[in-house]
């Protein structure tokens, strides 16, 4: 469908002087990121890198939330915004209706895993099973409907951790997870992928969601069957990649239309080869399989 869209300039590049190696002033692009607390975690890895080789740019990366960067993209305080979960169309209307036209990239793929105590003794979970622990009228509030008692949890009662709403990661579980349906109320929502994790391995009686790269050594992570009588698999980067694992999903990063100048040498290079592998490095698998090099060898472009 042709729309007659007035684009404004995308490119929110400031100015910023710090001093040169004879005293003088440096001149930096600098690229705005904001969103997916999924994805904050990489960009920032990204943006660190592609400094080290591009001296000339900035890349400034905040999370907040999906939708958080991407009212900043619709609003104009943003080059890229980073999404764990496609534009609604509402806000694809209200970015046309701003004059902005979105261009999507997919830059990885993540898989959503959940968590559990370490005490837990479950081993494997259905996705039946957590829609019915997470799902408005399901019927699982008591780990010994599951089949368990767990350890340091005496009232048996499942602490339901959760995303806000304004998360990618919660719609994208809710949408996967439980169909669209509502979320049962009285789950603890929690801001930020790091602090769900945190409360989860601290609380023997819950259990949570969030990307496969949140995952600590402290911190349980069962296998996932999808429909019944299919093979229960461990969320990983190859699991993602080879969509043997249910809950999967693809990463975007979104920019105000057709990236150019700087903006799209950036985006150039996180699709590329190093920033593929570097996304991979961060435990999210690549949009393509990557060789990488290993952690003895030297990065492309050292």
């Amino acid at each position: 469908m042709n729309r007659n869209v007035s684009i404004t300039p995308f490119l929110l590049l400031a100015i910023a002087c710090g001093p040169g190696s004879e005293g003088g002033g440096v001149t930096r692009q600098v690229i705005q990121n904001k969103g997916s607390d999924t994805l904050v975690n990489v960009a920032q890895a990204w943006a660190e890198r592609y400094a080290q080789i591009h001296s000339e740019v900035a890349v400034a990366v905040s999370g907040g939330g999906t939708g958080t960067g991407i009212a900043a993209m619709i609003n104009g305080t943003v080059d890229i915004a980073n999404a764990s979960r496609e534009m609604s169309a509402d806000e694809i209307e209200a970015a046309l209706g701003n004059g902005i036209e979105p261009v999507k990239f997919v830059v990885g793929h993540d898989a959503l895993a959940i968590f559990l105590h370490p005490s837990n003794p479950i081993e494997q979970i259905s996705i039946a099973q957590i829609a019915a622990i997470y799902g408005e009228g399901g019927a699982v509030d008591n780990w010994s409907q599951m089949g368990v008692t767990v350890p340091g949890c005496t009232s048996g009662e499942i602490v339901r951790v959760s995303r806000q709403n304004n998360s990618g990661t919660y719609e994208y579980f809710r949408e996967a997870v439980l169909g669209e349906g509502e979320f049962k109320l009285g789950s603890r929502d929690m801001h930020g992928s790091k602090d769900l994790v945190d409360l989860v391995q601290h609380t023997p009686c819950a259990i949570g969601y969030s990307g496969l790269a949140y995952t600590t050594e402290t911190i349980k992570v069962p296998c996932i069957a999808g429909a019944e009588g299919e093979p229960c698999v461990i969320p990983s980067v190859a699991s993602a990649l080879d969509g043997t694992y249910p809950i999967a999903r693809p990463l975007f990063m979104y920019t105000r239309g057709q990236p150019a100048g700087a903006v799209k040498e950036y985006l150039d290079w996180v699709l590329g080869s190093e920033g593929q592998c570097l996304l991979q490095d961060q435990g999210y698998a690549p949009v393509t399989p990557q060789t990488c090099p290993t952690a003895d060898a030297p990065a492309p472009g050292a």
